[in-house]
């Protein structure tokens, strides 16, 4: 029996893919350095601001410092870009998510979150009109552990004070998140209605996983249980 509904955040609940983008490139261009350039540091502190042992402001100093082109008003732009591209995500929610989530209250089931994310979202996240609908969130940021990582799962489950049986796992796909899932023994389903074709969206369809088309279908598949 379902007790507990654990969503992932991106390209789940919130997507990147209808606002304006602000990832590597776009900060790369703000910062006058050449893309490679900056992506090569970039990528490689992602683990790392992912498990909460370096900020994005940490990491931008350091890379406009190493190419001399540090400036309190370049800092600043790109960080205030980045985390207004991240509050946008909030804005262009799938029509169905926040009835999805009051219908879940309604039926008294517990709900958590699951983020790989870095310390810029994790703050949009706990501020975001999101936030309030989660009874556990692990965030990696915060937790030191990120997905795939079977721990984030098992804790979130303690969190809500369920089995992992009991949890129902909604997520994209990316991160290996849906096979980590099932692993500790959850039951895993794809959410595939924000995913488009042409995009550099993380995941594509699983044909090994069920998938919902729109957050309403959730509950057809718990029905099934």
């Amino acid at each position: 029996m379902i007790k507990a509904v654990i969503f992932d955040m991106y390209e789940t609940l919130i997507t990147h893919y209808q606002s304006p983008l602000y990832f590597g490139r776009q900060m790369a261009a703000d910062a006058g350095i050449p893309e490679s350039q900056f992506g090569e540091r970039w990528h490689l502190t992602e683990i790392d601001r992912t498990i909460g042992k370096v900020t994005l402001e940490e990491v931008i100093e350091s890379i406009l410092r190493d190419n001399g082109c540090y400036s309190e008003e370049v800092f600043c732009r790109i960080v205030q870009k980045r985390i207004a591209a991240k509050e946008e995500c909030f804005r262009h929610l799938h029509k169905e998510i926040i009835p999805m989530l009051d219908c879940l209250r309604e039926r008294g089931m517990k709900v958590g979150l699951i983020s790989n994310c870095f310390s810029e979202e994790a703050s949009v996240i706990r501020k975001s009109v999101l936030f309030p609908y989660f009874d556990a969130a692990c965030l990696s940021y915060e937790q030191g552990i990120r997905k795939p990582d079977a721990e984030i799962f098992t804790r979130c489950a303690d969190q809500l004070k369920v089995k992992a049986g009991e949890c129902l796992y909604v997520g994209d796909g990316g991160s290996h998140e849906l096979e980590a899932a099932r692993a500790v023994g959850m039951n895993a389903v794809q959410a595939v209605w924000y995913l488009r074709e042409g995009t550099n969206q993380p995941c594509g369809r699983k044909a090994d996983f069920v998938q919902i088309e729109n957050p309403l279908g959730l509950f057809e598949i718990m029905m099934q249980d």
